[in-house]
């Protein structure tokens, strides 16, 4: 029975029935008349999500590593330069991918727990007067700290630089969950993926391109075959896919965004700050520390949590999960062992925040740490119970 529980990682989230059974459709022809009826739509509305009209739609079967690694090779070429910030694991491994793929990069080092630093970018772009860097990497929501940069800064100080670079971003745990802005923010690619705020499956790389990065693709001279975007664009167009599609995931794309859009964007976000808000009450109520170092950071998908001195939030999560069938999420990178992670994203509500609320303080209780049982969840409840969800300002 353990397996009903709710999982409280960010990301692969939990997965609505409604969601579930859409994608549980029998083997179909991808290259049939009717599929074009099902993918086209897709893909339009799905630029509503990401806040744009003029950004182009496209898919990969893959994750957000997929995704990362197709904005890379359609608009580089090797040797090419770009500037990145280091303030977490997923920066860390968007790093390693450009090395990898031999690319130059230039990286500004930053404490873990910190956001993208707009001031730090804006002196490297003011000081490339060749204008080497071709492309400004960004991650929106930093999973492993529970950090939400401010990507609409990073764009105005590329813009007080005059500097010509692309602006890409990992939106992977922000998108479909807090608000997006990709034409208000000048972004030229943004990544995504089908397993967090869509809250289906892993298996599908979304991705919205801007014309300028489009344009990117006449020079870029990195390889690429499974991830160029010009097949799929050429195949997309008449509606279908250059090779065999995650069938079943384009069938539940189209139910999530349904489902986003009968409860209106706007509200999605304010639910993700709610249940975000309920988590800081508890933390704050059990005596502990968020990773983020100031509110403007914190994330609305994630919470990354600091345990006290002498304990190790791997065991913490290892007993939750042993103890209680409860999933949390791990520190990774230089926070594993010093912190644990809530993820509150995708399908959850109040009711459900607060299970996993009381769940992590069992398993807290049970190690000895200095905690009042029941201290969190009462917080959370007050919380709950005293406000309101209020609808958001959305892009879309």
């Amino acid at each position: 029975m353990s397996n009903q529980n709710p999982v409280f990682i960010p990301g692969p989230t939990n997965i609505p029935d409604r969601l579930r059974l859409a994608m549980q459709v029998q083997t179909q022809d991808h290259r049939a008349p009717d599929f074009v009826e099902t993918f086209s739509p897709v893909l339009e509305d799905t630029k509503k999500v990401f806040g744009t009209k003029e950004g182009k739609i496209i898919t990969f079967p893959a994750s957000g590593t997929g995704g990362w690694e197709a904005s890379v090779t359609n608009t580089l070429s090797p040797g090419d330069s770009v500037l990145v910030a280091r303030y977490g694991m997923f920066s860390h491994r968007w790093i390693d991918l450009c090395q990898r793929h031999g690319l130059d990069v230039r990286i500004i080092e930053c404490p873990w727990g910190s956001g993208a630093p707009a001031d730090k970018f804006a002196e490297a772009l003011a000081a490339d007067k060749e204008h080497k860097i071709r492309a400004v990497l960004v991650t929106h929501n930093e999973t492993a700290t529970g950090v939400r940069s401010d990507i609409g800064a990073v764009r105005g100080a590329m813009d007080a630089s005059d500097h010509p670079a692309m602006l890409f971003v990992d939106c992977v745990s922000s998108l479909a969950s807090m608000p997006f802005e990709f034409d208000g923010w000048g972004v030229d690619i943004a990544v995504s993926g089908s397993q967090k705020g869509f809250m289906l499956a892993t298996g599908m790389a979304i991705l919205c391109v801007s014309p300028k990065a489009l344009a990117a693709m006449e020079t870029a001279q990195l390889p690429r075959t499974f991830f160029d975007f010009r097949d799929m664009m050429n195949a997309n167009a008449s509606g279908g896919f250059p090779y065999t599609p995650p069938l079943q995931l384009i069938y539940g794309m189209r139910e999530s965004l349904k489902m986003l859009f009968e409860e209106g964007l706007n509200n999605v976000y304010a639910r993700h700050f709610r249940l975000a808000e309920g988590v800081r009450k508890a933390t704050a109520a059990w005596g502990l520390e968020l990773v983020a170092q100031s509110p403007e950071l914190y994330s609305d998908t994630v919470s990354a949590i600091y345990v006290p001195d002498g304990f190790d939030s791997n065991a913490l999560t290892d007993h939750a999960f042993n103890a209680y069938g409860v999933s949390f999420g791990i520190g990774l990178g230089e926070m594993n062992g010093k912190a644990f992670r809530i993820g509150h994203l995708g399908s959850l509500t109040d009711v459900m925040v607060l299970s996993g609320l009381a769940t992590i303080e069992m398993a807290m209780a049970d190690l000895d740490y200095p905690i009042k049982l029941g201290s969190g969840v009462a917080a959370a409840q007050e919380y709950f119970r005293t406000s309101s969800a209020t609808p958001m300002q959305s892009a879309a």
